[in-house]
């Protein structure tokens, strides 16, 4: 008979990710630079991983894009040094992943875009993804915390106390530890708001319980 797994324990690590690429999508393009950051929900940071990627074989960068990169010069200079391989960078990435002490969760902005990316690379290069086949989507959560329209759910129309005096500079580092921040505020905001919801249930049990009662003055 086989033995019943206990079940896992450990806490959920949020992995903000950043990518910064060349291109819309993998293999035709290529991942310049990943970075992530491994935070507990108050924010701890538990540690970081980053790494400047050599362009895949036979790839181009889009001209789109290749437009944009002309207007960061800094950000692309920063991502064009000490460049590794992607076969070396991204097996160390998730040994670096599986090597946390809890369940690790992909957390990105838009994650749609990021994990695409950071899913393709993990298999091509590393045969397995430490964090399954999903992300979580800070897009999301926002249109979900705001009621606000999903294509109107950015950043610039965010609660001010969601943001963290923290530098987005498209260096992959820099951006996964303020996006880290803001999910992990906005996460606390709805963990209060649940809180506030689940604290009014007791009072609107009780009234409808009374409410139930004859009235002895009737």
């Amino acid at each position: 008979m086989a033995k019943r797994q206990l079940p896992d324990t450990r806490p959920e690590i949020y992995v903000s990710t950043d990518v910064e690429a060349d291109g819309p999508i993998p293999g035709p393009h290529s991942m310049l630079s990943f970075a992530s950051a491994a935070m507990l929900a108050d924010k701890t940071v538990i540690g970081t991983f980053s790494a400047n990627l050599e362009t895949l074989p036979g790839a181009a960068g889009h001209p789109v894009q290749m437009q944009w990169w002309q207007t960061q010069p800094e950000a692309w200079s920063a991502c064009r040094r000490d460049l590794q391989r992607p076969e070396d960078a991204l097996v160390r990435y998730v040994e670096w992943v599986e090597s946390l002490p809890g369940k690790p969760v992909f957390v990105a902005f838009p994650a749609g875009f990021d994990f695409t990316w950071m899913f393709w690379y993990m298999m091509r290069f590393a045969g397995r993804s430490p964090f399954g086949w999903a992300a979580l989507d800070i897009k999301t959560l926002g249109f979900a915390l705001t009621g606000r329209p999903y294509r109107k759910t950015v950043k610039a129309t965010f609660p001010k106390e969601w943001m963290d005096p923290l530098p987005h500079t498209h260096v992959a580092l820099d951006d996964a530890l303020e996006q880290g921040a803001l999910f992990c505020n906005m996460l606390a905001a709805q963990r209060a708001r649940e809180a506030a919801l689940a604290s009014l249930a007791p009072a609107a049990e009780n009234g409808i319980s009374e409410s139930s009662q004859p009235d002895p003055a009737a």
